[in-house]
């Protein structure tokens, strides 16, 4: 299992990735983290572009699971309910535990998936060390908390060296 903490690419937000994108990728699911990534984590409900982005996702055959480190699984059931997707709650990220499971339960292999995510070290890492396609989102509402600045102050030169990949 690789130890890499370098996303394979760095977006903006998680509508900047493509159906396309993810098709030139062979990508056939995507796994992703939900706090940070997809809505704050206060927020209880999917917003009407999230919806959106994984119906464009779903029309092209693409599968979309969210894997959750979240300890209260209400608001990830509520969440994911609501959205009409599955997910994998108590992932264990960095471990490959969830991803793995994921894939399973999907029936597709690491080559045809992309995890998605906001921290390199739970999704970024439980990524590469699963082998698959790892794409690191900026985190939803920025850097709020002490704790959050300095880690994405942290982050910053793993995702310089993710941009500089060729």
């Amino acid at each position: 299992m690789p130890f890499s903490l370098i996303p394979h690419r760095v977006f903006d937000h998680y509508g900047d990735i493509t159906v396309q994108f993810l098709k030139d990728q062979g990508i056939t699911l995507v796994l992703s983290d939900l706090d940070y990534t997809l809505a704050a984590k206060s927020t209880r409900r999917p917003d009407q572009a999230l919806r959106n982005w994984i119906a464009e996702l779903s029309a092209a055959g693409i599968k979309f699971v969210i894997i959750s480190n979240n300890r209260s699984g209400t608001r990830v059931t509520e969440f994911c309910t609501d959205l009409g997707v599955p997910y994998q709650g108590h992932a264990g990220k960095p471990s490959t535990r969830g991803l793995k499971a994921a894939m399973a339960q999907a029936g597709t292999d690491r080559v045809h998936t992309a995890m998605l995510g906001d921290k390199l070290l739970t999704d970024m890492l439980a990524a590469n060390r699963a082998g698959v396609l790892a794409l690191m989102v900026e985190p939803v509402d920025g850097a709020v908390t002490l704790w959050q600045k300095v880690l994405h102050a942290l982050q910053a030169p793993f995702k310089t060296a993710s941009r500089n990949k060729k």
